[in-house]
């Protein structure tokens, strides 16, 4: 049983923010979170990618900035040895406590303030050279680098991935802690069954209390939660593969067809077979 899991960021050289490039090894990590702000940039790799309660396709030049304690993971579709992804880390006070609040960088903040939302950018081959520029770049040079690249980010079109806040405004940390647990859950385990109990019990709480909890808390029951995931991930099965609709059924957690097609109809407006010949036309 997979939770999300805190991620302590390995900081040996004492650099201001971190900056790496991974193969393919990134897109095996778990479902994790850390209290410092992530930019990922995939330079090659398709799949899915997880970020609070949303679900969503990825591919090369996925460009995502990310708030702190947010959990998240990008798993590829299939096994591809060339995956690979740039991730920058940093925290709000990497160049010093108040920096950010300064006048002049009132965009850059109002840009990370944003990114607890989640910010997908979307004409990031604009942004590679910055990028490029940043990884071949070290000391002082390093720093103005990356500033330069936080200042183009804010000026870039880009859109909120809407992830799951806490809807009754709570962001205590024994909250935040219990519902990324919550939601690791869900992740790992959506395309299987999903006993009531068990996550209760990942949660700590009795089912009861759970239910109430998780109402409270997302506005949503469990189950509605579940479906959600399930949906999401059947939609982009549809657009996106030619398998079976019964075999995406299956796959995306709907052991019962008529119980699929019931709720993809009440969803999505149409039968599933309707939904995908639309999107082909």
């Amino acid at each position: 049983m997979q939770k999300a899991k805190p991620e302590i960021l390995q900081n040996g050289l004492q650099e201001s923010f971190l900056i790496r490039t991974f193969g393919h090894e990134a897109f095996l990590a778990p479902y994790h979170y850390h209290p410092e702000y992530e930019l990922t940039y995939i330079i090659h790799g398709k799949g899915k990618r997880y970020i609070g309660n949303r679900l969503d396709d990825f591919s090369d030049g996925d460009f995502v900035l990310i708030g702190p304690n947010q959990p998240h993971c990008w798993k590829l579709d299939h096994e591809d040895p060339k995956a690979s992804a740039v991730v920058i880390q940093f925290t709000h006070d990497f160049l010093g406590q108040d920096l950010f609040e300064k006048p002049e960088f009132s965009t850059i903040n109002s840009l990370l303030k944003e990114s607890q939302a989640g910010l997908s950018f979307h004409k990031p081959k604009k942004l590679t050279k910055f990028i490029l520029r940043l990884r071949k770049s070290n000391g002082f040079e390093r720093i103005m680098n990356f500033l330069e690249l936080l200042n183009e980010l804010a000026k870039q079109d880009y859109h909120p991935i809407h992830i799951g806040a806490l809807e009754n405004g709570s962001n205590s940390n024994i909250d935040t802690n219990r519902i990324n647990v919550i939601m690791a859950y869900i992740v790992e385990n959506f395309k299987n069954d999903i006993r009531l109990d068990d996550v209760a019990n990942v949660a700590n709480l009795t089912p009861n209390a759970f239910c109430k909890y998780f109402k409270k808390l997302t506005r949503k029951t469990f189950v509605d939660m579940v479906v959600q995931y399930r949906m999401n991930f059947a939609v982009q099965q549809l657009l996106h593969t030619d398998d079976p609709i019964s075999s995406i059924a299956i796959t995306s957690g709907f052991n019962d067809m008529s119980y699929f097609y019931k709720t993809f109809k009440s969803k999505m407006g149409m039968s599933p077979l309707a939904y995908r010949k639309k999107f082909m036309e």
